[in-house]
């Protein structure tokens, strides 16, 4: 089988590459190990930068985004009962919005095979050869027939556990990595949120957010120790910690029937350069942050809305410039965000130091409610900074 761009993943990174390629006319096969139904219905981030509802806008897949997507202007800050708000939108004009991945995940499944894109689910032995030639091949195992996928160029977004990353050859790297000593315990609850935006708490006990997927679902979670049994949390003590750590006066967090719960480790990763020959790093492939800044899914469409570029200057007048430039380019917004997801992991997080490290971070949280300045460098962080930034 032959195609100009192989696709290992098809995850937001996977997808939503190809929509680009093909809008550029730009062949490509995207090859997915999971089953349709799995990678449908794995929960995952739920934060939508502007920049990303931008970009799903002009490759015609937002509708059911516009219809179903929760906008939000800001976020709320509390600390021992104490609420402050954020107002992004009024200090930055951009905002946020709440659409689960797994519904991205839906809308661009639907639109790549309503359009005629090829897409291989339950494909096993990936395995890539070639990929410093200017003919890479992919072979795998799918429908038990062993087949080739020659390319001119493999654009692995098969995530951090992926075999792309693995297959560029020792020492051809550089690899960052940070492992936070706490993990979150995360939870999925069909219970109408009882805020209108996210709340990330601060808390003697530990960090807790408050977000939602929907009106009628809630999505919490709570740091617990690295090394925790979710077996040991059950449901009741999930929601008296939840109210606990988010206690406000007056108010309660809205509680209903856990569907989904689990432990998530708080990890930081960057390997460097996100390309290696013909082979182009995408997403968490090439670079994990800690949720607390809400930007894994968005630096993944970020990589790939530069890719994809690069891609269609030399596909369509030879020049290779865009894509020389591909991971330089990536890189210094995936280490801004690394930057801000450890700055918010940092302020709310009980990271140690007893005492007077909690007395720095409520000192921090006063000024960000008391310093206009302070504010909107948070705000532009988090809502995500303009697609032609140049940082």
């Amino acid at each position: 089988m032959r195609t100009q761009v192989g696709i290992v993943g098809a995850g937001p990174a996977g997808l939503t590459l190809a929509l680009l390629l093909q809008r550029a006319g730009i062949e490509a096969v995207v090859l997915e190990a999971r089953d349709r139904e799995y990678v449908q219905r794995r929960v995952r981030a739920g934060l939508l930068e502007q920049n990303t509802v931008d970009l799903l806008h002009e490759i015609g897949v937002a509708e059911r985004l516009d219809r179903e997507g929760l906008r939000h202007t800001g976020v709320f800050l509390r600390r021992r009962g104490h609420t402050h708000h954020v107002d992004m939108s009024d200090l930055t004009g951009r905002h946020i919005t709440i659409y689960g991945q797994q519904e991205v995940v839906k809308d661009l499944i639907g639109a790549w095979l309503d359009r005629g894109g090829s897409l291989r689910f339950e494909v096993s032995g990936v395995a890539l050869d070639g990929l410093d030639s200017a003919r890479p091949r992919i072979t795998y195992r799918h429908d038990g027939a062993h087949h080739e996928l020659r390319c001119d160029v493999v654009a692995g977004c098969d995530g951090f556990h992926g075999v792309c990353r693995p297959s560029i050859p020792a020492g051809a790297l550089t690899e960052h990595e940070y492992l936070y000593p706490f993990a979150w315990l995360g939870i999925l609850a069909q219970a109408a949120p009882s805020t209108d935006e996210l709340i990330y708490g601060w808390h003697e006990h530990g960090f807790a957010l408050y977000s939602m997927r929907s009106p009628s679902v809630s999505r919490l979670y709570l740091q617990v120790a690295a090394d925790e049994d979710v077996a040991a949390w059950t449901d009741e003590r999930i929601w008296a910690e939840l109210q606990v750590r988010l206690a406000s006066e007056g108010w309660r967090v809205g509680e209903g029937p856990i569907v989904e719960k689990g432990i998530n480790a708080m990890r930081s990763y960057v390997c460097e350069p996100m390309r290696y020959g013909r082979l182009f790093l995408a997403g968490d492939a090439a670079h994990v942050v800690p949720a607390t800044g809400a930007k894994g899914l968005n630096l993944a469409v970020n990589d790939v809305r530069l890719l994809a570029a690069g891609l269609a200057d030399w596909y369509g007048g030879g020049s290779t410039a865009a894509l020389d430039r591909y991971s330089e380019t990536a890189l210094r917004r995936v280490w801004r965000a690394q930057d801000f997801s450890n700055y918010m992991t940092q302020l709310l997080h009980d990271v140690g130091g007893g005492p007077f490290v909690r007395r720095l971070q409520l000192a921090r949280l006063d000024y960000l409610e008391r310093s206009e300045a302070a504010a909107r460098s948070l705000a532009e962080n988090y809502v995500g900074l303009p697609a032609t930034a140049d940082f």
